[in-house]
């Protein structure tokens, strides 16, 4: 029988995930593998009637350049007990691709390491996947997908910004971000939004709800100032998970929480919260100004991948390969800004306790102190007098002093 090689996506959507599972394909088709998509990720492997695709270059060759994913997702978790070794014995599997972030790959290991307890071995290797940015990576080399969501928002991001200038409104953004802050940094940076906010923003001091509303509603005083009644702030969803339990309820909405213990933010609108926060303060101070919500969520997934995720793809998937040949396995396929492959094992990126150290936006860096100091609009202490006319209390709206910066 033909030795194969199984392939299957784990986790949420992300632009550039067909790119990959075409790059592999392709060229372990090229080298005279059998090539097994597996649909539904880890649900699909170990179910009794998964349903499995034999890859062949026509299907590869038509969804290289398509967003979404061909081979349908899942974040199922298989416990141990659900493991077995029948389909990689039926199949000859000699490796194992998994397409996601950090939960798949730890999965993918745990599963390795049962099938060498029973004798069967065979090689994974992680192609990581996430639009957040946040995965560990070598420095300067982004997740793939990330550039392409970038894009995606920055369009949807250009056009609100136009709105609010059209309109002499203000549009208050959410985008996606579990724990980092590198979309929604990276849209409002690429559109001169007067406002950014990001959990690592809160370096100094505690996130809630209350200084979120500062925050923004600092921006739209010092516009005022300016003589400018329109404007526009993004803020990163992922500041809830930095909330206790209690600041959360304050927010007055109820989250539900997955398996891995994080609230289920796509059950409910960031954007609407965070402007409900917002205009809830706006009106304690007797403010005619509107704010508008606008989400910038799923629809950044699964768009069509850019440029640069198409090459980054194409050089993960052909590294997947140079990597099973060269004897690599339980590792994720990295490649530097110089196009280099190398393998990151997850033993060298993980805590104490086997979970996997986000990366974050580096508020200390000489690009995001440019962005806070020289694109943004806030309160500083020398408004104090002008933000008088609106605010009792201005000196609560001084940007650094909400975040506790000197």
């Amino acid at each position: 029988m033909k030795e194969s090689v199984v392939i299957l996506c784990g986790g949420g959507p992300a632009p550039g995930i067909n790119t990959v599972i075409s790059s592999v394909g392709k060229v372990f088709l090229r080298n005279g593998y059998r090539v097994i998509g597996l649909h539904e990720g880890y649900k699909g492997l170990f179910s009794e009637d998964r349903r499995m695709e034999e890859l062949d270059f026509v299907t590869l060759d038509a969804i290289f350049t398509k967003g979404g994913s061909h081979l349908k997702m899942s974040r199922f978790k298989p416990k141990d007990s659900d493991f077995t070794t029948k389909f990689f014995i039926d199949n000859n599997v000699k490796l194992l691709v998994t397409v996601g972030g950090d939960d798949t790959a730890s999965t993918a290991n745990r599963i390795s390491k049962y099938l060498a307890d029973n004798n069967v071995n065979i090689s994974n290797i992680h192609v990581p996947k996430t639009i957040d940015n946040d995965l560990p990576l070598p420095e300067g080399t982004p997740t793939f997908g990330f550039h392409s969501a970038k894009d995606e928002g920055v369009k949807i991001a250009t056009t609100v910004y136009e709105d609010a200038r059209t309109s002499q409104n203000w549009f208050v953004l959410a985008a996606m971000g579990r724990e980092a802050g590198h979309l929604a940094f990276g849209i409002g940076a690429a559109c001169h939004f007067p406002m950014i906010i990001i959990p690592e923003m809160f370096n100094k001091t505690d996130i809630s709800a209350e200084k979120i509303a500062q925050l923004v509603i600092s921006s739209i005083i010092k516009r005022r100032i300016l003589g400018l009644n329109y404007g526009a702030a993004v803020i990163s969803e992922g500041v809830f998970h930095f909330m206790s339990d209690e600041e959360i309820e304050s927010t007055g909405v109820n989250f539900t929480y997955d398996a891995h213990g994080h609230p289920e933010l796509f059950n409910v609108s960031k954007s609407h919260v965070f402007n409900m926060l917002i205009q809830r303060k706006i009106k304690s101070y007797g403010l005619n100004i509107g704010t508008r919500p606008v989400e910038l969520g799923f629809g950044l997934r699964c768009c069509r991948p850019i440029g640069f995720d198409l090459s980054l793809c194409t050089l993960l998937g052909d590294g997947v390969y140079t990597l099973f040949k060269q004897g690599h396995s339980k590792c994720m396929v990295t490649v530097d800004p110089k196009g280099d492959v190398a393998p990151l094992f997850l033993k060298d990126v993980e805590d104490e306790n086997g979970k996997v150290k986000p990366r974050l936006v580096d508020v200390n860096s000489e690009k995001v102190q440019n962005v806070m100091n020289y694109n943004l609009h806030y309160l500083t202490e020398e408004d104090m007098e002008a933000a008088k006319e609106y605010l009792p209390d201005p000196e609560n709206y001084i940007f650094k002093n909400i975040l506790n910066w000197e």
